[in-house]
This record gives structure tokens, C-alpha cells and sequence, in this order.
């Protein structure tokens, strides 16, 4: 009897491998056991969804009115505007992030994530459906309601550690942690001065741009997923 549950539970672990997920800038990545893409669509649609509750409830807590919740979502220069450079920026630190993960110099990086994000073969809708909803939802959170109490350098400072890179005991991975730092520093100032909707459309092309080349590129074809 040992034998057999034994036996079907080898098979049941060959079968449904725990996968490993990155939210984030990334995502910049917050890593969670995942059993498969429909969990990562789930915990997308549950970051799309709490993030913004939670920090309306804070708000709200705060200040003890709507308004300044629903008056973090005004634009300073137009939505357009606001989407246009949202996406410039995005592709620019995006771009930027994969050329440094990419490098010899930050290979550590590449090992501890890029295996997990290729081994889930995500497909391009996946990629924009997650990116979407980690873009939009933690930037309500972040930067439309917790940069206005802590401003934008500690609340980008605690945004990238707990998403795991501020890490002492790694110094490859604490100065890629310092360059996500300063990008999300900037968004931070975006979100200032053109609007939240420009911060949630960098941080979305951000993600999309990494998931991308993480889960196509021949960099990170055949690392160990399990390297973390």
C-alpha cells in the first residue's frame, strides 16, 4: 500500500512540477510556487484586483473620504500624452534591463530567473494578460497611494526589496536590484509629474518586455529552473 501511494505520488510530482512565477518588473521578480499558467493567470487577476482594494482601504483609512483615492488617477498632461511616454519608458528600462541580465557580468541573474521564466513557455496574450495586471495593480498601490504618505525614493526602495532584489548576500543581484531601484525611482517621478496612468503603462511594457525575452530568448534555453 506504501508502495503504490509512493508510486502515485512520483507521478503526480512528474506531471505537475512546481513552477516558479515572477510578478513583477518585472517584473523585477517576486517569486511564488506555481503549479501551472492558469495559476499565474489567477494570481494575476487576484494583483490586478487586491492591490488597488488594498490601497483604497488605506486611503480611505487616511484620509476618511474617496476623493484623494480617486484624485490619484488624474492626469497632468493627458491620458495620450501619459500612455505615449509610459511606453517609451517602459521599452527604454526594459531594454535596458535585459542587456544588463544578459551580460556575463550579471549571469547569476539571468541563472536564478531566466530558467524559470522559460520553462513556462508563456505565451504572448499570458505575457500581456500578467503584465497588465501587475503594471496597473501594483502601481495603484505603490505609487498612487503609498508614495504620497513615504514619497518615492522609500517607497521604490521598498518596492524592489520585496520583490527580492536588494539582496546583501548576492552582490550581482543587489546592483541589478539598484538599477530596478533607480527605473522605479523614476516612475516614481513620473507618476509626480504626468500622471499615474504614465507609471502603470512603464511598468506594464517593463514586464512585457522581460517576460518576453526571458521566455523566447536562447540566453536562458536549457538553464535549470530549479536554480534558484
Amino acid at each position: 500500500m506504501k508502495i503504490t501511494i509512493r508510486t502515485r505520488l512520483l507521478q503526480i510530482n512528474k506531471k505537475n512540477l512546481l513552477l516558479y512565477k515572477t510578478i513583477s518588473f518585472e517584473d523585477g521578480f517576486f517569486l511564488s510556487k506555481l503549479s501551472g499558467n492558469k495559476r499565474i493567470l489567477l494570481l494575476g487577476t487576484l494583483t490586478l484586483l487586491l492591490f488597488p482594494l488594498l490601497g483604497f482601504v488605506i486611503s480611505y483609512l487616511v484620509e476618511g473620504e474617496v476623493y484623494t483615492f480617486a484624485k490619484s488617477f488624474d492626469t497632468k498632461i493627458g491620458f495620450f500624452q501619459e500612455i505615449v511616454i509610459g511606453v517609451a519608458v517602459g521599452l527604454f528600462f526594459g531594454g535596458l534591463a535585459w542587456q544588463l541580465i544578459a551580460s556575463p557580468y550579471l549571469s547569476p541573474v539571468l541563472i536564478k530567473y531566466g530558467g524559470v521564466i522559460h520553462s513556462l513557455k508563456l505565451k504572448l496574450p499570458t505575457i500581456l494578460f500578467v503584465s497588465f495586471c501587475a503594471g496597473i495593480g501594483e502601481e495603484i498601490f505603490f505609487r498612487g497611494v503609498i508614495q504620497d504618505y513615504f514619497g518615492i525614493i522609500i517607497t521604490a526602495i521598498v518596492f524592489v526589496a520585496i520583490h527580492g532584489y536588494l539582496n546583501f548576500t548576492d552582490w550581482k543581484i543587489f546592483i541589478y536590484g539598484l538599477y530596478m531601484t533607480f527605473a522605479i525611482v523614476a516612475i516614481g517621478f513620473m507618476d509626480q509629474y504626468f500622471g499615474l496612468t504614465s507609471a502603470m503603462m512603464a511598468h506594464t511594457v517593463i514586464d512585457v518586455v522581460l517576460f518576453y525575452l526571458l521566455s523566447n530568448s536562447n540566453k536562458v534555453s536549457g538553464r535549470n529552473m530549479f536554480t534558484i
